[in-house]
């Protein structure tokens, strides 16, 4: 159980899986070389709801029944945090750089702010709304390259609109998920979200040539859909979850700082991608908006 390990377990497993998730931009880039997003997509959940339906039947026994009053928020779930998630992360991957990707995404936690603010009444104080502000500012340096008036000139392109259509989902992943953890514990939620998005992305995956595209994968490619599966969503999501039992949200949270920061470095080191000064400047930012944010 998280709660009698050791602290530095803790903050290992959650250091360990900020890594993991700053790793899924280098797996997604490349996988997406290979195979059609909803594809990609289908594969990784598939393969992660096996593997988290054995996890919780090992810790549970058996997985609660689900009440009719539980059925929209798992679908939800599954439709915001996978399915749609995924569609865009994987389809925006195709088209910019992975570095980018994950500075634009790392805005994640502070959309989150905003909707609870806005949906469930938490306070905004000025910390966080400077925060919000820094990283949002982040976010818009990272998709302009630094040149602001891209801004009025279309410069922004159909990559990073899918990248931000990631953070949207993510964040109606985060608010719903509120409703569906009242009766399920973050392991069940996220294993009921993970199958229903799976089975929600088969159609458009048979649709995108399923089937032919499995029969042509390379070893590589399976490897990397492993690697998002097993370390990206299986490890990420609990340790993360079981942090957050033991140590809170708020001290949890400080740890999503690590994500943009492992996937730029990976980006260079990996895929060779250049570190620019807007690349630069928009991580300084969104990582100083992510801690005033989250501290």
């Amino acid at each position: 159980m998280p709660g009698t390990a050791p602290l530095w377990q803790t903050y290992l497993k959650l250091a360990l899986a900020a890594i993991f998730w700053g790793g899924t931009f280098i797996s997604g880039k490349l996988v997406g070389a290979d195979l059609s997003p909803a594809v990609a997509a289908f594969l990784r959940f598939t393969l992660a709801s096996v593997v988290l339906l054995v996890v919780s039947l090992r810790h549970y026994g058996h997985l609660p029944r689900i009440n009719r009053d539980d059925l929209l928020p798992l679908l939800l779930l599954g439709l915001s945090g996978v399915f749609a998630y995924n569609v865009f992360f994987f389809s925006g991957l195709k088209q910019i750089e992975a570095s980018r990707a994950a500075v634009i995404i790392a805005n994640n936690p502070v959309m989150i702010a905003v909707g609870a603010a806005m949906f469930y009444g938490e306070s905004l104080s000025l910390r966080k709304v400077s925060g919000i502000i820094l990283s949002v500012a982040g976010a818009i340096t990272v998709v302009v390259r630094g040149d602001l008036s891209q801004l009025f000139t279309g410069g922004i392109g159909w990559g990073e609109l899918m990248i931000f259509g990631c953070v949207i989902s993510w964040t109606t992943y985060s608010l719903v998920g509120r409703r569906a953890m009242r009766n399920f514990s973050p392991l069940v939620a996220v294993t009921y979200s993970a199958i229903a998005g799976a089975l929600l992305l088969l159609p458009l995956a048979l649709l995108s040539g399923l089937g032919s595209q499995v029969a042509a994968s390379s070893l590589t490619t399976w490897g990397h859909i492993g690697y998002l599966a097993l370390f990206g969503t299986v490890l990420g999501f609990v340790w993360y979850y079981q942090g957050i039992v033991r140590i809170g949200s708020t001290r949890a949270g400080q740890f999503i700082n690590i994500v943009p920061l492992t996937a730029v470095c990976l980006s260079i080191l990996l895929l060779g991608e250049p570190l620019t000064w807007s690349l630069l400047m928009g991580l300084l930012l969104v990582s100083t908006g992510l801690y005033l944010t989250n501290r």
